[in-house]
């Protein structure tokens, strides 16, 4: 691969050598290998999954970390890998069965268990196939799963350890249920949004005077058919003689208790409250501490009860709420209802509202495992990158609640208990086959296997049962992940590692934010505003996607993406590609190897070195402190600005030269900056980077691969900074002589002389011809003072003057009078934005991101006005 076409066609190259890299079998690492072991485990994907643009920029990051790393020289490995997905892959099952018309239960478990597997067969892989097409360097050979026989195996040992340990129990409690999945839910798999509900308040007769009584206000009016008490804020006078009394049901045969606690506000609704301990977390607490009776009235589905006995049996929830509110009114007890905005949860899978329900399930005791884990994050044994990130997850732990782990489905690890016929319960290792012994029909949540990844993903089974690759790249060395699911599996990664293992599962967690648009609106199909990282690879490949996803993922903040700014990441592609096609042409076979004698080096040759070094310096702080958008940025400047747009000008007319020593210099310089840079700038763009360093090092690829070429070594004595202030001086002249060609309209080949004063004469002196060359001019003559002379123009830089002829350089009169009718076109266009902006009502109706449009385009607008104004003032003082 060392002939360059003329143009970067990302579709030709990416598939192929990627398809080099597995066949060379550079992902892949063991064990025993040389370096310093360092591994990083994906975030195991939903089975059910395809890849979104947080998959994509999440890998990307962690394809950039464990290529530096191995260029490093590290054993480096990146474990990949799916997750079962409980709840999401049975939902996909199920909606398929119910299109064939029949359900889960209709064919039983083992029959709908063998339809889940074979979905995953069929769809389990697709994201990571799609990984690939990003250029995920993954050691494909270590795939694995959470369901498979070592991770089932792995998932075993710990339940049965912790229900050994004390720390796994059975018990009935207030949990969160779902009504739609029909089973229990971590808090975690509860997710509240701000809805616009209702607040009822209606009266409750006094057992002992019916006439009289006490009005509670509620959000849920259903669930007074499970009410056991009013409750009063001890402190409120206004019911002080009240507590200890007690009301009567209006619908069912029962008494009720006013109460004293101090959870209670006195400023919401009538400072009065009813309370239902089996359908409210905070009732429940209220209940345990007061002995309450705890009254189901919903069944699975969240019907009422018909065991209540009530005009409202077999009612769906909602249904209830509409119809006890009516017969409160007929009853004379309703006070009102009015709006009231408040936050409901929500199950994570299908959106539909949580029911907190008393139910037999299975938990794990929190305190302990989360006290350790907070002790590492306290001690530094964990960072946090960014360090914001780290007091939320440490509030997270120190207030967590004991975790139910029990889901009544059936795609999953399957509880390890069996029940005997006298009601035993055993929790085994092994399967009891006894037929009179009845195993749990619950299998365990999803994030009870996945916590486990970090050590399983390596082999681990038991704290026996290890691997040389657990022993090899436990712990891991980063985290990456969104900050959104630090509570969901960072904290539970961390404390069952710290437990099991007896250290943390990673000594980095580096958050990244959540993936945006342009305007910072979180995407959405009802916003129309998606975008699918498949298809910017397709557009532009997937060099310009990584990249324009890191230079944006500042750590922890969200990261906006606009398909506008990928096309831009590809004109980079191109430009780094451009560079090394350049180079190509004139390095005629030569290899980067042994840079020039520094005395022997022209000024081009030491600005670019210096430069080099320090971009390398940022850029190496950039990649170590997860700063992507700093890393990103650095190259592009160093590339775009430094390399391409002066260094490449001032080195063609070296190339030129009839001086062999001269020309080999320059191949000398101009291949080694080049390598540098792909080896800096491979990790971001892998892809572009490593067909062009083939070219440029004829490299045939496999072992001799840019991805495992050495990290380049920071140059230190190349820093120069005289040199750079000297070079400063030549593009200083330089950009304020191509202002003056572009404003004036001059051709960009037609040659010229200029006469010079400056206070960097020597500069002059020394780089006069490379001057001129970037300049586009003819000669340029120095002097202690420019005099006066008609048809002149002046150009002032910075340490000086130049003066132009401009006799035959221009047409005077023609280029007044372009000036003069470019200059009444942007004056009506700044007229009509004015009137626009002034208009309040645009203003104020306009969406934001339009009216800061106009805006920004008035300020164009002037800039422009200001540069016409000055150049017809030039030219007007050279024609009177």
């Amino acid at each position: 691969m060392t002939d360059l076409s003329k143009a970067y066609l990302p579709a030709e190259v990416e598939s192929e050598l990627y398809a080099d890299w597995v066949a060379a079998g550079l992902f892949h690492a063991n064990p025993d290998d040389d370096g310093e072991p360092f591994s990083i485990v994906i975030p195991p994907p939903n089975v059910t999954g395809s890849l979104h643009v947080g998959h994509a920029l999440d890998n990307t990051i962690q394809d950039a970390i464990i290529r530096r790393e191995r260029m490093r020289g590290k054993n480096a490995v990146w474990i990949p890998g799916t997750d079962h997905a409980g709840i999401a892959t049975q939902n996909v099952v199920e909606k398929q069965l119910a299109q064939e018309g029949t359900d889960r239960h209709a064919i039983g478990r083992d029959a709908f268990l063998a339809r889940v597997w074979a979905f995953k067969e069929e769809s389990g892989g697709t994201i990571l196939r799609q990984l690939r097409q990003l250029g995920a360097s993954c050691d494909w050979d270590r795939e694995a799963f959470t369901f498979d026989e070592t991770r089932s195996r792995a998932v075993r040992e710990v339940f049965v350890s912790l229900y050994e340990q004390g720390l796994i129990y059975r018990g009935n409690r207030l949990i969160n249920w779902c009504p739609r999945c029909q089973t229990a839910l971590s808090d975690i798999e509860v997710e509240h949004e701000d809805i616009t509900g209702e607040l009822a308040s209606f009266r409750y007769p006094f057992a002992d005077d019916p006439t009289a009584g006490i009005v509670v206000a509620t959000t849920r009016a259903e669930t007074m058919l499970g009410d056991t008490a009013i409750a009063v804020n001890p402190a409120d006078e206004r019911y002080a003689s009240m507590v200890g009394r007690r009301v009567r049901h209006p619908f069912i045969d029962r008494e009720i208790p006013i109460i004293a606690d101090d959870y209670v506000d006195p400023e919401f609704g009538s400072g009065a409250v009813k309370i239902t301990p089996a359908h409210d977390p905070n009732d429940y607490e209220m209940g345990l501490r007061h002995d309450l009776p705890m009254i189901e009235i919903f069944d699975e589905s969240a019907h009422v009860l018909a065991s209540l006995d009530t005009p409202f049996t077999g009612l769906e929830r909602f249904a209830a709420r509409k119809a006890i509110i009516e017969q409160l009114t007929a009853q004379g007890l309703l006070v009102g209802v009015q709006p009231h905005d408040h936050a409901v949860g929500h199950c994570s899978r299908c959106r539909t509202v949580v029911e907190p329900r008393l139910s037999l399930q299975w938990f794990v005791a929190m305190r302990d495992l989360a006290r350790r884990a907070a002790d590492a994050v306290r001690q530094g044994d964990v960072v946090f990158v960014p360090e914001a990130r780290q007091k939320p997850f440490l509030e997270w732990l120190d207030n967590l609640h004991d975790w139910c782990i029990s889901r009544q489905i059936w795609w999953g690890h399957r509880i390890p208990a069996w029940y005997g016929p006298e009601g035993e319960v055993r929790v085994s290792r092994e399967d009891i086959t006894d037929p009179s012994w009845q195993q749990d029909d619950d299998v365990l949540d999803t994030w009870f296997s996945s916590q486990l990844w970090p050590f399983a993903a390596f082999g681990w089974e038991a704290p026996d049962k290890t691997t040389p690759e657990f022993e090899t790249w436990y712990p891991t060395a980063t985290l990456v992940t969104g900050y959104d699911i630090n509570t969901f599996w960072v904290s539970r990664m961390l404390m069952i590692g710290l437990w099991f293992t007896g250290e943390v599962p990673f000594r980095t967690v580096h958050n990244h934010g959540l993936v945006r648009d342009e305007h910072g609106k979180k995407m959405s199909k009802s916003f129309g505003n998606v975008i699918d990282p498949l298809d910017l690879i397709d557009s532009y490949g997937a060099d310009a996607t990584r990249f324009a996803l890191v230079r944006s993922a500042a750590p922890g903040t969200d990261v906006p993406l606009a398909e506008e700014w990928v096309e831009g990441a590809k004109r980079f592609a191109n430009k780094v590609y451009n560079a090394v096609r350049f180079a190509m042409g004139n390095l005629d076979g030569h290899r980067p190897g042994a840079l020039p004698e520094r005395a022997e080096r022209e000024l081009c040759h030491r600005y670019i070195l210096s430069r080099l070094a320090a971009a390398h310096t940022e850029v190496d702080r950039a990649y170590d402190a997860y700063d992507w958008p700093r890393a990103a940025q650095g190259l592009y400047h160093f590339i775009w600005n430094e390399l391409a747009d002066w260094y490449l000008e001032a080195v063609k007319p070296l190339f030129a030269s009839d001086d062999p020593a001269v020309v080999l210099r320059a191949r000398q310089v101009l291949s080694v900056v080049l390598d540098d840079t792909l080896r800096l700038l491979h990790p971001l763009m892998p892809f572009v980077t490593e067909m062009l360093w083939r070219s440029l090092t004829g490299s045939q690829g496999g072992s001799e691969s840019l991805m495992v070429a050495d990290w380049p070594t920071i140059r230190t004595s190349d820093r120069d900074v005289a040199t750079e202030t000297e070079f400063a001086v030549v593009q200083d002249f330089v950009t304020e002589m191509n202002r003056f060609r572009s404003q004036n309209s001059i051709a960009p080949a037609k040659r010229f002389p200029v006469t010079v004063t400056s206070t960097q004469a020597d500069v002059f002196d020394r780089n006069g011809a490379l001057m001129a060359s970037l300049a586009g001019l003819s000669d340029i003559v120095i002097v202690d003072v420019l005099t006066d002379r008609a048809a002149t123009s002046r150009v002032v830089f910075a340490s000086g003057t130049a003066q132009v002829d401009l006799t035959g350089l221009i047409d005077l009169a023609a280029e007044k009078a372009r000036i003069a009718k470019e200059r009444d076109r942007v004056m009506q266009e700044r007229e009509r934005i004015n009137g626009k902006l002034a208009n309040e009502s645009f203003v104020a109706r306009a969406p934001a991101h339009v009216v800061e449009g106009e805006r920004t385009r008035l300020g164009e607008l002037n800039n422009t006005l200001s540069q016409l104004d000055e150049q017809y003032t030039q030219l007007d003082a050279v024609t009177t």
